[in-house]
C-alpha cells in the first residue's frame, strides 16, 4: 500500500534526535512554557521573517486569538465582516464566527484554488474590515492584488498559513510575514508537523503579539491578574522541542515535495485529469497535490484497487454544511466544482521514485 501520508516513516528520520531531545526534556523537569517554547518562537519568527512568534495550542486557536486581539484593540468590532475563501477548510470560517465576526465567502480561482482578488472587490461593503487569506494546499495567494485592495479600502489582512510553512512570495518573503498577523498549525500532517497538536501566530506588531500571549494565558499579564476574558492555549514544551528539530529540515522537505509535484506535472498525461497550476517557483510547498477529475470517485476507486491511498479535500463545501445552514441557498459554482472533482494524490518527503512512477502509471491508464 502506498499511503497518502506515511507519518511514521516521515518522523522515523528524526528518531535519534527526538530521543535526545526527550531526554533533555525529562532532565529539565520544566514541562510548560520553558526554554524549548521560547527558543522555537525565536527560531520560527526568524525563519518566517517576522519580529514575533507566539506559540499556541493549535491552528484554530491561532486564528481565533488574532481576531480576538484585534477586537480587544478596537481595530475590529463585533459584527464586522471578514472576507474569506469559500473553498477553505471549515476551521478558517469557524474562527471568524466563534469570536462574533461575520464571514463573507469569496470564490477562488480555478487555476490556483486560492481566493480571487477580483471577486473580493465585488463583496466589499462598509462593514468589511479585514481579508483572511488562506494559502490553500501550500500555494501562496495573490498577495500583491490583495494588498492593493486592503490599502484602497483600509482593510486588515490576516493569513491562514496552516498549509504553507516555508512558502515564499516575492523577494524571498515567506508566508507569515505577508500580512498584519498570520496563523500556523503544527498538526502532525502539516509540512512542519509536531507529534501532536500545536500552533503559532507570527506578526511584526509588538502590541498584537503581547496581547495574543496575554489572551492565550487566561487573559492574564501576570499570574492571577486577568485583564481580559482569555483562554488557555499554549504550545506544548515537548512539541516545541520536536518542532525545533524538524524546522532544520523544512526547506529540504519542501524542495522534495516540489520534486514530486514536478514529476506529476510533467509525466501525468491523462486528459481526464486536470493538473494544478504551478509556476515553478518557491511560492508553492505542495502540502497537498490536488487534481480535478469529473470522474473523481471512479478515479479514487481505481487508485485504491492498485493499493494507492488518496484523500478528498474537502468533500462538502462550507456553505453546504449543516453548521452553516443559513447559507444553504447560496451558490458558489467554482467552489462546488472543486469540491465535487478534487482528489489529493500522495505527496510527502518520503515518497519514493518507484512509488511516484506507479501512481503516474495508474493515472495515465485510467
Amino acid at each position: 500500500m502506498i499511503k497518502f501520508l506515511d507519518l511514521q516513516k516521515i518522523n522515523q528520520r528524526f528518531q535519534e534526535e527526538f530521543k535526545q531531545n526527550f531526554d533533555v526534556f525529562l532532565e529539565t523537569g520544566w514541562y510548560i512554557n520553558g526554554n524549548q517554547v521560547n527558543q522555537f518562537e525565536k527560531e520560527f519568527a526568524k525563519y518566517c521573517g517576522t519580529d514575533f512568534c507566539v506559540g499556541v495550542g493549535n491552528g484554530f486557536d491561532a486564528l481565533k486569538l488574532i481576531l480576538k486581539a484585534y477586537i480587544e484593540l478596537g481595530k475590529l468590532e463585533l459584527g464586522d465582516e471578514i472576507i474569506v475563501p469559500a473553498n477553505t477548510y471549515i476551521a478558517t470560517v469557524l474562527a471568524i464566527s466563534e469570536v462574533g465576526l461575520v464571514p463573507v465567502l469569496i470564490e477562488p480561482t480555478i487555476q490556483c484554488f486560492t481566493i480571487d482578488p477580483k471577486q473580493i472587490a465585488v463583496k466589499i461593503t462598509h462593514k468589511t474590515k479585514a481579508i483572511l487569506v488562506v494559502h490553500l494546499y501550500g500555494q501562496v495567494a495573490n498577495m500583491k492584488e490583495i494588498a492593493k485592495l486592503a490599502k484602497q479600502y483600509n482593510l486588515w489582512v490576516f493569513e491562514d498559513a496552516a498549509q504553507a510553512h516555508g512558502a515564499e512570495y516575492s523577494r524571498q518573503q515567506k508566508v507569515g510575514s505577508l500580512s498584519d498577523a498570520a496563523a500556523f498549525s503544527f498538526y502532525p500532517g502539516k509540512n512542519l508537523g509536531a507529534l501532536g497538536d500545536g500552533g503559532s501566530v507570527t506578526t511584526n506588531n509588538a502590541q498584537v503579539a503581547t496581547l495574543i500571549r496575554t489572551l492565550a494565558n487566561y487573559g492574564a499579564r501576570e499570574k492571577y491578574h486577568h485583564h481580559y476574558k482569555g483562554i488557555n492555549s499554549r504550545l506544548d514544551e515537548l512539541q516545541a522541542g520536536m518542532l525545533r528539530i524538524k524546522l532544520n529540515y523544512l526547506d529540504a522537505d519542501n524542495a522534495y515535495r516540489r520534486y514530486v509535484a514536478n514529476r506529476y506535472l510533467t509525466e501525468i498525461s491523462n486528459p481526464k485529469i486536470k493538473l494544478p497550476f504551478y509556476d515553478g517557483s518557491t511560492n508553492h510547498v505542495f502540502h497537498l497535490f490536488v487534481v480535478l477529475c469529473q470522474q473523481r470517485d471512479q478515479l479514487q476507486a481505481e487508485l485504491q484497487n492498485h493499493q494507492i491511498q488518496t484523500l478528498i479535500h474537502y468533500p462538502v463545501p462550507i456553505h453546504q454544511q449543516k453548521a452553516y445552514k443559513e447559507w444553504k441557498e447560496q451558490k458558489y459554482p467554482i467552489t462546488e466544482k472543486i469540491h465535487q472533482q478534487a482528489l489529493s494524490l500522495p505527496i510527502s518527503p518520503v515518497l519514493t521514485d518507484e512509488e511516484i512512477t506507479k501512481i503516474i502509471n495508474v493515472l495515465n491508464q485510467f
